[in-house]
This record gives structure tokens, sequence and C-alpha cells, in this order.
């Protein structure tokens, strides 16, 4: 894409104007992740770190077993809107398999940079591998599951050189990961200008926090799926990934049929549904 029709770019990325009914998708959320918090077993509001919104939740396994498999669910939002709360719905038809879910928060932009929140992700992460066996969890178990913005985060967590940030951090504490409608270069959206004003993107930021404009992973792989009802560039920035990083890196590069974007992170919340079968997957 040589130039940028700002128009397009709008039409392409402005996920709430393409979904009329994403008004009501965000309020069956509240109110669904709302019940999860008053009914089931969870410990709010973590500290992971000392930076703003540097907080987690954590859903135990159903019967608490200790062992547990580790799903840290990462929100999108495009890194400037919604919370860790509007999410919680997300767990219980995973607590109910057996499996520990983790639910990060952190800082939006315009008050922080993509990078910058790329790197709250991490100290969430080295967090759970430390701590998360108070709560039931495998440290040595960690899938990341990851929402637009949060598919995002969830690829480049895959990428992280973990002992580089920390010395006592292994090099595989993320095994593997799944990006739900997923962005991976962050280019078009620095010209995107519904988005420019909040993100402000950098040429510097996109090199950094584009998965797709980095090596591939040395270990784990990535799963990278999109709603078939997305715009034209969702459905690319999906592909592009197997693209770059090849298909020993992203050995499953699916468009689900029938899906927008707002009912994707619905349908993982769906047991039977084939996202929901690929977490699993995934943590098993």
């Amino acid at each position: 894409m040589a130039a940028y029709d700002g128009d397009w770019l709008d039409c392409m990325y402005n996920n709430r104007a393409r979904v009329p009914e994403h008004v009501e998708s965000l309020r069956r959320w509240a109110a669904d992740s709302a019940e999860v918090l008053r009914s089931q077993p969870r410990e709010l509001d973590i500290r992971y770190g000392g930076g703003p919104n540097e907080h987690l939740d954590v859903f135990p396994a159903e019967g608490g077993a200790a062992g547990a498999p580790v799903l840290v669910f990462i929100h999108g939002g495009y890194w400037r809107a919604l919370d860790k709360r509007d999410h919680s719905f997300i767990a219980p038809a995973f607590t109910r398999e057996g499996v520990c879910v983790v639910i990060p928060n952190y800082a939006l932009c315009p008050a922080v940079t993509i990078p910058q929140i790329t790197l709250q992700m991490v100290r969430a992460l080295a967090w759970t591998w430390r701590h998360v066996a108070r709560h039931g969890g495998d440290p040595g178990r960690i899938t990341v599951v990851g929402h637009s913005a949060g598919g995002q985060l969830a690829a480049m967590l895959l990428n992280c050189v973990w002992p580089a940030h920390a010395g006592d951090l292994p090099a595989d504490l993320v095994k593997n990961a799944l990006s739900i409608s997923g962005l991976y270069d962050l280019e078009p959206l620095m010209h995107t200008p519904h988005l420019q004003s909040v993100l402000r993107l950098t040429p510097q930021q996109v090199q950094m926090a584009s998965p797709a404009r980095l090596p591939r992973p040395a270990r784990g792989t990535l799963q990278a799926m999109v709603g078939g009802d997305e715009s034209a560039e969702y459905l690319r920035q999906n592909q592009l990934i197997r693209e770059v990083w090849g298909r020993e890196a992203v050995p499953v590069c699916e468009v689900l049929p029938g899906l927008h974007h707002f009912s994707m992170p619905q349908t993982l919340a769906e047991p039977g549904s084939r996202l929901h079968r690929q977490a699993l997957q995934l943590l098993r």
C-alpha cells in the first residue's frame, strides 16, 4: 500500500462503525462479566507492576486442583479503550475445563504508547510465571490468547526474549498463543484518521511493535483466526502473519465464517465452538 486513503482506512479499521450492533455486544460483555464477578471464585486487582493500570484478575480452575494449565487473556480496544472487567465473561468456559484464567489490564493510549503497553504485558506475564502456582496454575503451561489489539500483544509476547527481561525467566515462558482478529503490521493504523490522534504512532514504534516486522519466534507457535465478516484489512492482516512467519510458526491461520469483530470474543467463550476448541487444544 504505497499511498494511504484515509476514508478507506477508516472504513477498514473502524470496527464500531462497521458493526452497528457493537453496542449490544459490549453491553452483553459487561452484563455477563458482572455476573461472573458476582458468582465465580476469583481474586481481583492484583498488582503485577508499579505502573498505571498494572493490575490483573485471576480465576482459578474449578475444583481448585493444583497444576492447572494457564490461559492469559488480553483484551482489545485499539489500545485505547475497554478494561479487563469487561472481559471476565471469558473465564467460566475455561475454568470449568480445569484451566486457570488470568486477565490483565494495561494503561491506555494516548497516556502511553503501544511499545509501553507491550512492556506492561511482559511484566504481567512475568508476574504470572512467578506467582500463578499460588492460584493453582502451572507456570510451565502458559498460553496467551488476545483479541484485536490483544492479538498484537499476544504475538509480541510469543516473540519476547524472556531471559533478557529478567534472568530468572525461562526462554519458553509463553508456550503458544492464539491471536483473534489480530493486528500484525501497525503502519496502516499510523495513517488511519480516527486512530491517529489517540495512538500517535511513529515509524519507529511501528517497527518495534509490529509482529510482522519482527523475526519469527524462536520457539512456540501462533494460531491466527479472524471472522469471515471482518474487513478486508483484517483478513489481510491475518494472512500476513502466516506469510511472514511461515507455516511452522503459524500452523493455524483460519477465517471463521459468519463472525464479525465483536462476535469473536463471545464465540471464544462458547463451549463447542471452533474458537473455544482451538484454545483448549493449545492448553492441553
